[in-house]
């Protein structure tokens, strides 16, 4: 009896040093966890929050994905108002030009309404003993000449016409100067614009050169006005008001050209908002 008693005693101690060893062994990793700051051991749903606060704050600091870049047309055609300037003005493409660049917007004027809106630079036309202009009016002026065919017409540059084109629409553009790339833009946001060119959509090899009121003016009596409607990658589509024709189809390439021979001159307008 005494030594069954004695079996069990040292059970108990055994059982009792080894519960010891294993509550000190926890107690041992539980301290080491929290001087070294590991994670062992944390609640479950604790750590799915964080894990989702932290996720969460990932997304929103993450750079917002690109754009994808908006394809430019390659092509546009408009469907505007085409106008004859003959028989009444033989020497008024820029006017007409201007008359269809109105209806479009919605202006009811012709062109016989604007003629007499038009500025015009009065100077009488003086010749030198050959037969050559010596001294006359500035398109940039104003008309130079008759328009109507009555006398000798010339021609009205884009700072004088804008002024009209001004008085009817108040967002009026005067894009002169301008890359053709922004003329393709008008027409990308279905807007045309009045530009010059020459008759034969060609570059002029006939200068001339005469005085002004305001200093002498170097131009070409080919020089011509259009309303430009369209374009592709191969040509540029006009409303020709001498040539009686609209969408008349000319090879980009020339066509800038002769632009840019004619400095580079356009008007047009800028979509109200």
């Amino acid at each position: 009896m005494t030594v069954l008693w004695k079996g069990i005693q040292v059970t108990l101690a055994l059982f009792l040093i080894t519960g010891l060893l294993f509550a000190s062994g926890v107690f041992g990793v539980l301290l080491y966890a929290k001087l070294t700051g590991q994670t062992w051991f944390r609640d479950p749903t604790v750590a799915y929050a964080e894990q989702e606060a932290a996720a969460a704050k990932a997304a929103a600091t993450a750079a917002p994905p690109e754009a994808k870049p908006v394809e430019r047309p390659k092509s546009v055609l408009l469907e505007a108002p085409h106008i004859r300037q003959l028989p009444e003005l033989p020497s008024g493409c820029e006017v007409t030009s201007l008359a269809m660049l109105l209806q479009f917007y919605g202006v009811d004027k012709s062109k016989m309404d604007l003629v007499p809106e038009m500025k015009k630079d009065p100077t009488p036309i003086r010749y030198n003993k050959n037969g050559s202009i010596a001294y006359w009016g500035n398109p940039n002026t104003g008309f130079v000449g008759e328009v109507t065919g009555a006398a000798k017409g010339f021609a009205i540059y884009h700072t004088a016409l804008f002024e009209l084109l001004k008085a009817y629409v108040p967002t009026a553009q005067d894009l002169t100067k301008e890359p053709f790339s922004k003329l393709e833009d008008q027409l990308i946001q279905g807007v045309p614009s009045v530009v010059w060119t020459t008759i034969n959509y060609k570059v002029p090899d006939n200068w001339i050169v005469w005085d002004t009121p305001i200093g002498p003016i170097e131009t070409t009596f080919m020089e011509h006005a259009v309303l430009l409607v369209g374009f592709d990658e191969q040509y540029v589509y006009v409303n020709d008001p001498l040539a009686g024709k609209s969408n008349k189809k000319i090879d980009k390439e020339a066509f800038i050209a002769t632009w840019d021979a004619m400095g580079r001159q356009a008007i047009s307008y800028t979509k109200a908002k």
